[in-house]
């Protein structure tokens, strides 16, 4: 008993560091907190804009670094959210993470990154951490003993990222994070990064995997089930044009379109070749291009929910 009791005041020791980590990782200073913010904003953003139509425009970050929703919203004449998240969540978690602001009348237009396109289960490596930092742990289907260890492991903050944020806070007066900055009142990016280093073009090396088809299918089940309408996009990406990046896009276009309504450029299939459109990655967009990317949307998007000339030509006005 005596040694058990010798190894309380550790065990508070340990409790209180792990404790100050998780709030570190998980609320204030760690890369997690700040998509986590990112996503709770955005998330009250949806809640707050009535009406009988919206567009939800949801993905990776290729989704939220890509459209202006302002100018969709005055092409279409419909409100338009930008729900954008983060490829490393994973398939399997963003679109339940989303599912929620799904209301009858909504187009969910979904513009999925070829990094979860390919992924064969649907999880990324923030899969697990950021259900448990949004109060949802487990979301997606995560196994348990995954769960269990990055649970543990959002206690423990990296060196490198504990450095970073005392050098911000010496440098700033706070911390800061790649998805620290504020979102607008559509949910957009407000901060623009830009590349520091030399651009390749990005290969697509295979297909949309069966597990994104199954997912994909799934969500348009669940968003019809709320009164709404699944619309489906290739997203833009600085890439190669060889024979298998195009024999792999066109096939994943195919299986897309049997999903849902599926919209691209049928001659470039979205695939850029001009890396003065991109910021910092290959899907991220200079704010000029997002507003060539939210005209193209526009045209696209007008035949399928039904928004005429007229009613386009008062709003761009």
């Amino acid at each position: 008993m005596g040694k058990l009791l010798g190894l309380v005041p550790y065990l508070i020791a340990v409790g209180a560091a792990w404790s100050l980590g998780f709030v570190y990782n998980v609320y204030y200073g760690g890369e997690l907190s700040w998509l986590r913010q990112m996503y709770e904003d955005k998330m009250a953003i949806a809640a707050q804009i009535q009406a009988p139509r919206r567009l939800l425009v949801t993905g990776g970050s290729g989704a939220h670094y890509t459209i202006d929703s302002k100018a969709i919203e005055r092409g279409l004449g419909i409100p338009v959210v930008n729900l954008g998240l983060d490829g490393p969540v994973g398939l399997d978690v963003i679109l339940p993470s989303v599912i929620d602001q799904v209301r009858s009348g909504d187009i969910v237009l979904l513009i999925p990154e070829y990094l979860i396109l390919l992924d064969d289960n649907g999880l990324g490596d923030r899969s697990a951490s950021f259900g448990v930092a949004i109060a949802r742990p487990g979301l997606g289907g995560i196994p348990p003993k995954e769960l269990a260890q990055e649970v543990w492991l959002l206690g423990i903050p990296s060196l490198r990222a504990l450095t970073k944020s005392a050098v911000d806070w010496v440098e700033r007066g706070k911390m800061t994070g790649y998805y620290s900055d504020p979102v607008s009142d559509r949910g957009d990016p407000t901060v623009t990064k830009e590349r520091v280093g030399q651009w390749w073009q990005l290969p697509i090396d295979s297909p949309i995997s069966s597990h994104a088809i199954e997912r994909i299918s799934q969500f348009r089940q669940e968003v019809e089930a709320k009164g709404g309408r699944l619309i489906l996009s290739l997203p833009w990406v600085y890439a190669s044009k060889d024979e298998k990046t195009i024999a792999s896009v066109k096939k994943t276009a195919q299986e897309l379109a049997k999903i849902a309504p599926l919209i691209y450029e049928k001659d470039s299939l979205n695939l850029k070749t001009d890396s003065s459109l991109f910021a910092d990655t290959h899907y991220h967009l200079l704010p000029e291009a997002r507003k060539i990317r939210a005209q193209q949307l526009v045209e696209q998007l007008k035949p399928l929910i039904g928004v005429d000339a007229r009613q386009s030509e008062t709003n761009d006005r």
